[in-house]
């Protein structure tokens, strides 16, 4: 694993919060902030999960404070919030991520579970927020960081719940952060927009699907997207982040042509986010009660995907970077000029 880049000389441990952290993108920023020695609060519903959670943060130097929470409930997320107040101290980074779905046709899924996805993707990123807010604005400083997804941008075919909730979520973050401007707030929200990353949904997540879902290719480490979530939490200062080549294609495609992407995933979409495999039929639904709930399996960061999942992204190490390289050309452009008008003379 990439080593995470330690904070500066005398910087003291932060205390983080980071809704689902039992598994997949939370579990590995979870761990990654663990290694720079935060004070971790993982929220999840799953007990396997979050006990091994701990564990994990425990073993690479943080301190973990498990806490089993439902995100879509406010006041239990908002009880659990003090509690790591009263237990770690203020917050100073909270991560929202914690999320459900359905793969299947908008017509397959019930009023009801549409519903319980848009209480838990959207729903339960507000109420994260909500009792972030609650707790920094007072204080005048603290970073929110919003798990996003490149379909916050554009919609696919058989995660209809799940992309209206991601669109709702970009529409919610750019409100917040112009109110945040307006107020001269020192508090910091941002979001990071990730790929397909092989993380355990794919075999949790509530499928009517005839074959296994995945995540359209290229897929990622689950290590690429936390490096993302931790960035944005140091750098907060830039409303988004895109991670991966296919997140940048995907969001600029459908501004310049969303009606070829319309057709492109028409054609494309159905078969691209299934494997020849079928689906189990014992396959396990987190929609209603955790998939690692007591005595459940604890399912980590990654999922079945790892031999086709990519480490590394170049890309988001230029994003980063951007200002570091526009500041490199720019100093290559005036070299040249300068040789240039040398030899001229």
């Amino acid at each position: 694993m990439k080593k995470v880049e330690p904070r500066a000389a005398g910087a003291t441990r932060r205390v983080v919060v980071v809704t689902g952290a039992s598994g997949g993108i939370g579990r590995a920023s979870a761990r990654m902030f663990a290694e720079r020695g935060d004070r971790v609060a993982l929220l999840a519903r799953g007990s396997a999960g979050l006990e091994a959670a701990a564990q994990d943060v425990l073993a690479r130097g943080g301190i973990p404070l498990p806490i089993p929470v439902d995100t879509s409930d406010h006041e239990a997320l908002d009880a659990a919030a003090q509690r790591v107040e009263d237990e770690l101290g203020p917050i100073d980074v909270w991560v929202n991520d914690a999320f459900t779905s359905v793969f299947a046709r908008f017509v397959d899924i019930t009023p009801e579970e549409y519903r319980r996805v848009t209480e838990v993707t959207y729903l339960g990123f507000v109420n994260g927020t909500r009792s972030a807010l609650k707790r920094m604005l007072p204080r005048d400083r603290g970073v929110i960081v919003q798990v996003g997804s490149a379909l916050s941008h554009r919609g696919i075919p058989l995660q209809s719940a799940y992309c209206g909730a991601k669109h709702a979520l970009w529409g919610f973050h750019e409100s917040l952060l112009t109110e945040l401007r307006h107020d001269h707030s020192n508090v910091r929200v941002t979001s990071v927009q990730m790929p397909g990353v092989n993380t355990p949904q794919f075999t949790w997540v509530l499928s009517k699907l005839p074959k296994q879902a995945q995540p359209v290719p290229p897929i990622y480490d689950p290590d690429v997207a936390a490096r993302g979530v931790l960035h944005a939490a140091d750098h907060p200062e830039r409303r988004a982040y895109w991670v991966g080549i296919a997140t940048v294609g995907t969001i600029v495609a459908n501004r310049l042509a969303g009606g070829l992407m319309d057709r492109y995933l028409a054609r494309t979409g159905f078969a691209s986010q299934q494997t020849p495999d079928d689906k189990p039929a014992d396959q396990p639904s987190n929609l209603w009660q955790p998939a690692d709930g007591e005595g459940g399996h604890d399912f980590g960061a990654r999922g079945p995907f790892r031999g086709r999942a990519h480490a590394h992204s170049p890309q988001q190490w230029s994003s980063q970077h951007r200002s570091s390289l526009l500041a490199a050309g720019a100093l290559g452009a005036a070299t040249a000029g300068a040789l240039v008008a040398r030899r001229a003379g």
